[in-house]
């Protein structure tokens, strides 16, 4: 445990602690570059927290609970999911999450992998065959990445089909900006809530050009009810929904470097619509989406809109 106060921030003492089960490289890892002067000057880390919570359990004991529920379980590290164990040492657990929405480097590939961690005898998983956000245009398409991203998991299928809510638009890399911005008054003449989402890098940008056609926006990276249109950066938009969404370059959002986590984003990103979806890209469609659907052309003009609007918007 990484504590600042004579312990195992001390290289003699971590050393002989660690023999035979830490590298020295992970050793290095556990200390401070600079010794803080006190438990609540240091910089503790989330990771830290639970190395702290497994070490309080050793010592004193967990309150424990009856029946503990955790949602986006696909995300939860081994320490994590052994401190939920441990508070449902005497009772039970569901994990509720989505494999292929992986965003976190420690996630595991499977889920036989991570709830071994929870410590119980009796586990049981179950997958939900159904979707009820997404309408089925829209999922189908989107798990056409599922192949690469979670080749173990059997599509989910929506319970409604919306005709028409998924459009998908190929554009000149010139025409690209005036092209997501016709798509997003398409959106906004919709009852709703809106969300524009684009790749991290092209965040600014996208944000001036919102400002030089004066619509009202608020960038968001998490459920915000303060304004009908989001801009939303792609590394963020797991747990939100939106009425209508305005997602631009799909091969951005799924960059190569990022590795499979690319594609996970990205698959996570097509998911947020709850009515429609629109697709604006200048460059190929990733390889693993496949031939994109005959594309749609946009609606003539409907001129700026104003006025509030009600709708959904929420977070799962």
């Amino acid at each position: 445990m990484r504590t600042p106060c004579g312990d195992s921030t001390e290289r003699p003492f971590l050393a002989e602690a660690a023999d035979g089960i830490l590298t020295g490289e992970e050793q290095e890892l556990l200390l401070w570059a600079k010794r803080p002067r006190s438990a609540k000057s240091a910089a503790w880390s989330v990771t830290d927290a639970f190395l702290v919570d497994e070490a309080v359990d050793v010592i004193g004991g967990t309150t424990t609970f009856g029946h503990v529920v955790a949602d986006e379980a696909q995300d939860l590290s081994a320490m994590q999911l052994r401190a939920i164990g441990r508070r449902c040492r005497f009772g039970s657990a569901t994990l509720l999450g989505d494999l292929a929405q992986r965003t976190t480097p420690w996630s595991a590939e499977r889920w036989g992998d991570a709830v071994g961690h929870l410590g119980q005898r009796s586990i049981r998983v179950e997958q939900l065959p159904r979707a009820f956000r997404a309408p089925k245009e829209v999922l189908d398409f989107a798990n056409r990445l599922l192949p690469a991203i979670a080749p173990e998991i059997r599509p989910a299928r929506s319970v409604r089909s919306v005709p028409g809510s998924l459009r998908v638009r190929a554009v000149a890399p010139e025409a690209a900006p005036e092209a997501w911005l016709q798509a997003l008054d398409e959106a906004l003449a919709e009852d709703g809530s809106v969300g524009l989402v684009v790749a991290d890098p092209a965040v600014r940008s996208a944000g001036a050009e919102l400002a030089g056609r004066g619509l009202e926006f608020r960038e968001v990276d998490r459920f915000d009810t303060g304004t009908r249109l989001a801009l939303v950066p792609a590394s963020a938009v797991k747990g939100l929904e939106f009425d209508q969404v305005v997602l631009v370059e799909p091969a951005e959002i799924a960059d190569p470097a990022l590795g499979p986590a690319g594609l996970r984003r990205l698959y996570t990103a097509l998911t947020r619509a709850v009515l429609g979806l629109t697709i604006v890209h200048a460059r190929p469609l990733p390889a693993a989406l496949g031939a994109a659907p005959r594309a749609s052309p946009p609606a003539p003009p409907t001129g700026a809109v104003s006025g509030p609007r009600t709708g959904r918007a929420g977070s799962r």
